[in-house]
């Protein structure tokens, strides 16, 4: 694996950092979230992202895309992960996007795919409910049988910027148990069509979900993403590539939080001298820069495993999902001790990556089933 950066995939990085520096703050952050706005991010913020063509890396030329690869759009994610960027990149492009890219029939990547790369249509992927954990094939919503189509009861919980999305892609039992692998379908949804309720969830970093009931929805074979009674697969492929790009959003925020964190130690005095000049201090950011390095070296094999189609990819994706799990929570961790009192008050900035750092850290699975899983792939 070539980790170094070439020349365009460097520009890309500094673009996107230039971009979030620019466009972007904490302040705005804590703005939308104080002012409980009705997004939750910044509409015009992602017309200029799908300017840039940043919204199509991951997509084929063909479908409208830049056809490049999950490791450039991940160098995008972890400047937005810098900035605790809540625009819908992981939601739309990674999750949705990606179950249509991956699944979708000709038409369906026509109608869906140019709207989205160009900003003008967002996607989510209702896939979690209640009682699933991080078992992707828990499906207890129904798509029980009507005519050559189905009609879809159940509930999907947590999905992310579903309250926002025009469009839905919700797994549904066509077939089989409730843990069946085999008997899964994906099926894409108007958000508004009858019998689809959508009620708007907040997770404890601030960032966008939704509960969505599903009450008789009818659709049709037209509708459904992928093979029948084959979205299993799917879905867990889906699922893999979206927790590479949130690693490197992690990577990207564990990246601030330290920062701060040593901005802080070089500059707060004590004893007559800064605190960062404390051996104990020293020893801690020592530690905690390279266990973000070891995080960086396994974002970007596993992206790079995914592109490349890896054999062992899914043990990529799952040690780093591990590895960021426990090194953005140990940086916030650090951060907010090594700050004092006021990395407690939520006027510090220090707070917000304490909350992110704990929710990202359960989504997709947190580092503990990442270890069992990574095991179990090694066939332990």
């Amino acid at each position: 694996m070539q980790f170094s950066l070439s020349d365009e995939q460097t520009l890309l990085r500094d673009s996107a950092a230039a971009f979030v520096r620019d466009h972007s703050s904490l302040r705005r952050i804590r703005a939308l979230r104080d002012g409980n706005d009705a997004d939750g991010f910044s509409r015009d913020l992602w017309k200029d992202i799908a300017g840039l063509g940043w919204l199509g890396i991951p997509f084929a030329e063909d479908d409208g895309g830049l056809g490049l690869g999950l490791k450039e759009l991940a160098l995008v994610m972890e400047e937005f992960g810098k900035g605790l960027m809540p625009e819908p990149l992981l939601s739309s492009i990674l999750l949705g996007g990606g179950a249509i890219q991956r699944g979708g029939s000709a038409a369906q990547r026509a109608a869906v795919l140019p709207a989205l790369i160009g900003g003008e249509l967002l996607l989510a992927l209702a896939y979690q409910e209640r009682q699933s954990r991080y078992d992707l094939q828990c499906v207890a919503t129904r798509a029980e049988r009507v005519g050559d189509g189905w009609r879809l009861r159940g509930e999907k919980c947590l999905v992310l910027d579903g309250h926002v999305a025009d469009r839905l892609l919700v797994s549904a039992r066509t077939a089989g148990g409730e843990r069946e692998r085999d008997g899964i379908t994906l099926f894409l949804l108007e958000h508004g069509a009858p019998g689809v309720s959508v009620t708007r969830q907040s997770t404890l970093d601030g960032r966008n979900a939704a509960l969505v009931r599903l009450d008789g929805v009818a659709v049709g074979p037209a509708d459904a993403v992928g093979a029948v009674d084959g979205g299993g697969a799917l879905l867990a492929e889906v699922i893999d590539r979206a927790t590479a790009g949130l690693c490197a959003e992690m990577l990207g925020g564990m990246e601030t939080a330290f920062a701060m964190t040593l901005d802080y130690l070089k500059t707060r005095q004590q004893f007559g001298a800064p605190i960062g000049s404390f051996q104990a201090l020293k020893h801690r950011a020592a530690v905690l820069f390279t266990e973000i390095e070891l995080a960086r070296s396994a974002v970007l094999a596993a992206a790079m495993a995914l592109d490349e189609g890896h054999a062992q990819a899914a043990q990529f994706v799952s040690a780093a999902k591990a590895r960021c799990s426990d090194t953005f929570v140990l940086a916030a961790n650090e951060g907010v001790q090594m700050h004092g009192g006021i990395g407690m008050t939520d006027e510090h900035d220090i707070g917000f990556f304490l909350k992110r750092a704990r929710a990202a850290e359960i989504t997709f699975g947190d580092a503990a089933f990442h270890r069992d899983r990574f095991a179990a792939l090694q066939g332990y």
